[in-house]
């Protein structure tokens, strides 16, 4: 028995009282869905119920004399063993051992697609994440973003959403500027300007530049005189520049379906098409020769210029067009992730989002990250050799490799700042998550054929009543947890529930392989104990790997 058919079980029996006149209340008042969860004590049963103690006051009853009469119902149903009432009205219910055991089946023949459920069906979400700016490598708190926001877009597809992942590629602006001169100035010898850009990866661009315009028949970009020669750097620079990041991005198994240029909203006319539906709103005054938005009518702090008295765009002008172009391009919700130094552009852009119309943390939503600090030898690891002043995407990759680092990113909530031990994380040891998860996975598979070496065969047998052993139970349980788990963290926004989830199921697969064997030892005949159980640790592996797979981690056979 699921947890989905445990609680369905559990509104029938609701629905069947008050019919009877036991629980008075209106049909509609019984809510379409009954929570049902793990106890937080394994003696307590398998799962439990606070339903009682929901309905309690408004079917004019005592919670725990509405408990009494729902368990009395419950424990006739088919699978449940024991329904008892705790405290002021929980329900703590326990299922037979083959009512348990059947999940094994039922994440074997659900395979890939247990866990997954279509609780946002019909949803187009728009995930914008990551977006650096392409004047240098991506640096390690952009890589968070790019674990959490890739292993996020996974997770709201696997509740049915829709989902765009989108880079929003700054090519507009002062940033660029200086990122091609700096190039000019590295070209010709000389020092980079004081506000411009650093590190070996600026002098190896600019090589590439000259040797692309020489090699295409061009002059030397450096004999140029300055203007000239700073857009040929600036064109094909960042074009250099993102191709790289692209790549880097590419190779940590994210990637986007939409790059989006910022240039493109200024040259399109998004701008001014943005501005005028918020002036055909009313919400758009001239004042002190520049235009503006009254933002303080939607609970911002002041009110924002949009175009500024010399003629200019404002940098937020962008922002109205950008948001503006998601939601005319059919997205319901727009969900952008920005870093730890953003968290003062929340008001304004929730403002923006209510003078379109639109309700905030509704159509668009935002998620501040936090910093990463890397730690190697009791150290802080603080520069790149190529980037000169931040570590990279691919100093990260380079020390623990694609699966550890996304790992090891996507494992904490991403509004608090994390400590990531690089020594850590190249262990082969159980201190290192993302090894003991992964070595569960691999230890399921050599089971599995150890099992067929020995013939023991899924299909020769399936007795679930058999799975009676406690650190079973407990196997089960966490199995029957994924669905849960895989919601509310789309829900949440928080894919980090994932990887703790995983770690909880591996510790309880360990525990369960110390205890009960699959293959029969010496002569012992094969028997349907083994065939069962042979279907629990190929559920477990189903579960682990559809749990790896949301957080963009491999599931290894071997290790």
């Amino acid at each position: 028995m699921t947890p989905a058919e445990l609680s369905a079980a559990l509104r029938a029996v609701l629905l069947s009282a008050q019919a009877d006149g036991v629980l008075a209340l209106a049909a509609d008042q019984v809510p379409e869905t009954v929570t049902v969860e793990r106890p937080r004590q394994r003696e307590h049963g398998d799962w439990a119920s606070n339903v009682a103690l929901q309905l309690a006051k408004k079917a004019g009853v005592a919670p725990r004399d509405l408990a009494q009469a729902v368990a009395e119902r419950l424990s006739t149903v088919p699978g449940v063993a024991q329904v008892d009432v705790a405290g002021p009205g929980f329900l703590n219910i326990t299922l037979d051992a083959a009512a348990a055991g059947e999940l094994a089946r039922t994440v074997v023949e659900a395979g890939e697609e247990y866990g997954r459920s279509q609780a946002n069906a019909g949803e187009r979400i728009n995930l914008e994440f990551v977006s650096a700016n392409p004047t240098g490598p991506l640096h390690i708190g952009g890589v968070r973003w790019a674990a959490v926001g890739d292993a996020l877009a996974r997770v709201l597809e696997a509740s049915g959403a829709q989902v765009a992942r989108e880079y929003y590629f700054n090519d507009h602006g002062s940033q660029i500027d200086r990122f091609a001169r700096s190039l000019l100035a590295r070209a010709r010898g000389q020092e980079a300007p004081e506000d411009g850009y650093g590190g070996a990866y600026i002098g190896e661009i600019a090589e590439r530049v000259r040797a692309d315009a020489v090699a295409a028949g061009e002059p030397d970009p450096v004999t140029l005189s300055d203007a000239p020669a700073q857009e040929v750097f600036r064109a094909r620079g960042v074009e250099l520049m993102f191709a790289e990041i692209k790549q880097s991005l590419h190779d940590f198994r994210v990637d986007f379906d939409v790059y989006f240029h910022e240039e493109s909203l200024h040259s399109s006319g998004a701008v001014e098409h943005a501005i005028a539906r918020l002036r055909e709103l009313g919400h758009v005054y001239e004042a002190d020769g520049a235009t503006w938005l009254r933002t303080t009518e939607f609970g911002d702090d002041k009110d924002r210029v949009i175009i500024r008295s010399d003629g200019m765009p404002a940098y937020i002008a962008g922002d109205l067009a950008y948001y503006l172009d998601k939601r005319e391009r059919g997205f319901d919700r727009a969900i952008i992730m920005l870093g730890a130094d953003h968290h003062g552009y929340i008001g304004r852009m929730m403002a923006m989002c209510s003078a379109f119309g639109d309700t905030p943390w509704v159509n668009l939503e935002i998620l501040i990250g936090q910093l990463v600090n890397l730690v190697s030898g009791g150290e802080p690891v603080r520069m790149s050799k190529r980037a000169g002043t931040v570590v990279t995407i691919d100093d990260l990759v380079d020390a623990v490799g694609v699966d550890a680092a996304r790992y090891a990113l996507a494992r904490s909530s991403a509004d608090s700042a994390i400590d990531l031990d690089l020594d850590l994380l190249a262990r082969a040891t159980n201190e290192n998550p993302v090894f003991y998860v992964q070595y569960a996975h691999a230890r399921t598979a050599n089971v599995a054929r150890n099992a067929g070496a020995l013939n023991v065969r899924r299909e020769d047998a399936f007795d679930p009543a058999l799975l009676d052993h406690p650190s079973e139970a407990v196997l089960l349980g966490q199995l029957a947890e994924l669905p849960r788990v895989v919601a509310q963290a789309a829900e949440l926004r928080e894919p980090h529930r994932v990887a703790r989830y995983l770690e909880e199921l591996a510790s309880a697969y360990h525990k369960w392989y110390d205890q009960c064997r699959v293959t029969p030892m010496g002569d012992e005949p094969v028997t349907d104990t083994h065939r069962t159980r042979l279907w629990l640790n190929d559920a477990t592996r189903q579960v682990l790997a559809n749990g790896l797979g949301l957080l963009g981690v491999s599931a290894p056979e071997r290790m």
